[in-house]
């Protein structure tokens, strides 16, 4: 296939194409084709306007109604989320969909804002920029929720390991993501890194971040009062990024590789710690009557989602906007996606403070508008107008589709293709070589030499990170209240089933929370998919959509927010759908929260929750055989808050020394990360005989609503009454201690050589 055709911008003309020009030649020729638009929208543009639109309307339109910015595939099936209780176990919800992120209540007065976004086309096209502006982009929509951000993730996904393109992407990307993060202070405290040949050619890169504030300290995205000014603070605006995001996350990839290099926006991250100060000392000093970051679109997006959120109107004199390059045109101005600018409404008695504070961090400010009544936002060019449109129709009433969707005809195929048939190691020297092989995978091995380049634990508020399950901070250095964040998706369960895979997802986000001791609380989601216009991946989509919907609404936890990623896909091949959850829970006491590595010799190892012959798309039908097919694990809800809550007691008690979910491997692989973490080995015997009498399934299979525990010996019969109160099934299986770790009756593994095979894969494979 060939690309999509590049986006071009309106060139600039000898008279400058004003509204009352546009209204005076109806039959201009304008190119709307090549900025996206489809014949239906450019025809309901001219309806809206009752003429044809002007370039700088045309440019504000084609990037507001992209697929990235409007949603307009995806819309209808979002829909479902909002029906959910918009409540967490703690209270209401201060803010959520619709908002630049989600606001729950923490307790303690404390709130926190979180929300995981794609930059998946622009980091393919330029590695760093493009992870770094993705990263740059989430964390001004934490802030502009009036927080303090205080950590970031990463949830990455590349092509194969020994891929040439994985090798071009990967390294950029890893270095985008911690040189920024770092460079703003802020620790990269969890994350993925997964590889598949799917996402060849298509990596994706999602971003999240989390905010602290007060409850008092709540801002949102409005322009009221008439009169107020309209500030844009920040960088200056350039060429760089124009049509960036909006336009490359709206289009499919082809075979030839990256061409739209001009499109990705370049960032500064010391510009946007300076951005970050100054906005947090302008909220302090209650000048801010509304703010908005510029991400995806620019100032178009900016004007016209404070103008449709407020009293409905706004004038700009676009000439007024500071700029990197003086031959930039009206289109181009407001088309760019130029990084670390704010757009803030400010009453007109506070506006000297405002520009003073601005002044102090050496930020510059400019009113380049007011707010009106009228209904419209008028855009004015050296005095004449170049934009006059309802503000709604551009901001929010784009086009809706309701784009067919239907279950392939390949799903029965590849469900029927179970596991059951393929050649399991039954030996003992079979299991130990298979646990080695699952553990020295792309997949499951180490990823330090990723998670090296980050700042983990900067401002000092760091109490788990990578590699533990969750993520976990502290945000009152005096009580120890904290938040712990996880992010997961298992994209070849979501390819067997996208309903049950969406909930999986969800399952091992919220376990990792709960493992880690923390009560889970709300829900955010990155949904990258393949092409909306294939009726197969709209299936997926609307599969995993539902299937999300309904666990959270099984668990009791709202969707606060999120982002939508599709056309990722390279030619005619769409990536596993990739419904990426993040899950934040609380914990009062940060300092009871529970590692995931074994701590001491002599402690009882326990596994929680129930196993069942569960290999279908598991880790080692993939490492031993390449396949995927079959059914995914089974998803029990009603386990997973079990074991969650269970967990979230254990830790208030100070029951358990470590803790550690069962995922991606099974248990095999929980035993070995757990041992390798301290260097502690353990002598385990397993219930083989429920099994055909060997432990190769008790090792492998990846059933859900699992946890290795260790206790104290003296905790064992304290934490084993506690668990059967929640109804959570506990099988003791062992005790920690020596150097190795020992399957009683099949195998012994020294954990020096458990580490070396985990630690080894990826950086022989970047060259380190």
């Amino acid at each position: 296939m060939t690309d999509a055709p590049a986006a071009t911008i309106p060139s600039a003309k000898p008279r400058l194409d004003t509204v009352e020009n546009a209204a005076a030649t109806p039959d201009r020729e304008l190119p709307w084709a090549e900025l996206g638009l489809k014949p239906d929208e450019y025809e309901q543009i001219v309806e809206i306007l009752g003429r044809r639109p002007t370039g700088a309307e045309l440019a504000m339109y084609s990037v507001m109604w992209s697929e990235h910015c409007s949603y307009k595939s995806s819309k209808v099936h979002l829909k479902k989320f909002g029906e959910l209780p918009q409540e967490t176990p703690l209270g209401k919800t201060l803010a959520g969909i619709g908002e630049n992120a989600g606001v729950i209540d923490v307790g303690q007065g404390y709130a926190v804002t979180f929300k995981v976004e794609s930059h998946n086309h622009p980091s393919y096209v330029e590695p760093y920029q493009g992870a770094a502006t993705g990263v740059g982009g989430i964390v001004r929509d934490i802030l502009a929720m009036g927080a303090r951000p205080v950590a970031v993730m990463d949830p990455l996904r590349f092509g194969p390991l020994d891929a040439p393109d994985t090798t071009r992407v990967m390294p950029g990307i890893v270095a985008g993501v911690g040189g920024y993060g770092n460079c703003l202070g802020l620790p990269n405290i969890g994350g993925e890194v997964v590889f598949d040949e799917t996402y060849l050619g298509n990596p994706l890169v999602n971003a999240l971040c989390v905010g602290v504030l007060r409850h008092e300290q709540l801002h949102t995205a409005h322009a009221s009062g008439e009169g107020n000014k309209v500030v844009l603070y920040g960088a200056r605006t350039g060429g760089d990024g124009i049509g960036g995001v909006s336009v490359l996350a709206s289009e499919t990839f082809s075979d030839s590789g990256p061409t739209k290099r001009p499109s990705v926006q370049v960032g500064d991250p010391f510009m946007e710690k300076l951005l970050i100060e100054c906005t947090l000392e302008l909220f302090d000093a209650g000048v801010v009557a509304g703010i908005q970051d510029l991400g995806g679109a620019g100032l178009s997006c900016a004007t016209s989602e404070l103008a449709s959120a407020g009293d409905g109107g706004m004038h700009v004199e676009l000439d007024t906007v500071p700029l990197r390059d003086s031959t930039l045109s009206p289109e181009e101005i407001l088309m760019s996606e130029s990084q670390e600018r704010m757009m803030a409404v400010v009453e007109p008695d506070h506006l000297d403070a405002f520009m003073e504070i601005c002044a102090k961090w050496d930020v510059e400010a400019t009113v380049v508008g007011e707010v009106t009544t009228t209904g419209r936002l008028v855009i004015d060019w050296h005095g004449e107008t170049v934009v006059d449109v309802p503000p709604r129709s551009v901001a929010h009433d784009g086009p809706t589709y309701e784009r067919p969707y239907a279950r392939p005809a390949w799903q029965d195929a590849l469900q029927a293709d179970t596991a059951a048939t393929l050649a399991r190691p039954s030996s003992g020297d079979e299991l130990r070589a298979a646990l080695l092989d699952v553990l020295g995978s792309p997949n499951q091995a180490d990823k330090s030499w990723v998670t090296d380049q980050y700042d983990r634990y900067v401002r000092g508020n760091t109490v788990l990170a990578q590699p533990e399950d969750a993520g976990v901070v502290r945000i009152d250095e005096e009580t120890n209240l904290g938040v712990a964040l996880s992010t997961d998706c298992n994209g070849r369960f979501a390819k067997l089933d996208p309903y049950a895979g969406a909930q999986l997802a969800l399952a091992e986000s919220y376990r990792n929370v709960g493992v880690a001791g923390a009560l889970p609380l709300a829900v955010t989601d990155c949904l990258n998919f393949g092409s909306p216009e294939d009726p197969a991946v709209m299936w997926q989509f609307e599969q995993a959509t539902s299937g999300l919907k309904d666990a959270c609404a099984a668990l009791g936890i709202p969707v606060t927010g999120g982002n939508v990623s599709f056309y990722n896909q390279t030619g005619e091949t769409a990536i596993l759908p990739t419904p990426v959850v993040g899950v934040l829970g609380v914990m009062t006491d940060v300092t009871k929260r529970v590692r995931q590595g074994f701590a001491a010799e002599g402690d009882v190892v326990l596994l929680l929750g129930t196993t069942r012959e569960e290999l279908d798309g598991s880790a080692w039908s993939q490492v031993a055989h390449g396949h995927l097919g079959g059914r995914p694990p089974q998803v029990d809800l009603a386990a997973e808050k079990a074991l969650a809550d269970l967990m979230v007691e254990v830790a208030r008690r100070e029951l358990a020394t470590a803790a550690h979910d069962l995922s991606d491997g099974g248990l095999a692989i929980a035993l070995a990360e757990a041992a390798i973490r301290h260097g502690v080995g353990a002598t385990v015997s397993l219930d083989g005989g429920s099994f055909g009498g060997d432990d190769f399934v008790p090792l492998f299979s990846e059933s859900t609503a699992r946890a290795l525990v260790a206790v104290a010996p003296d905790h064992v019969e304290g934490f084993t009454d506690l668990a059967a109160s929640y109804g959570v099934p506990v099988t003791r299986i062992g005790e920690t201690g020596g150097e190795a770790l020992t399957v009683e009756g099949a195998f012994s593994v020294p954990v020096a050589e458990l580490r070396d095979r985990w630690s080894t894969t990826i950086p022989a494979a970047m060259g380190a």
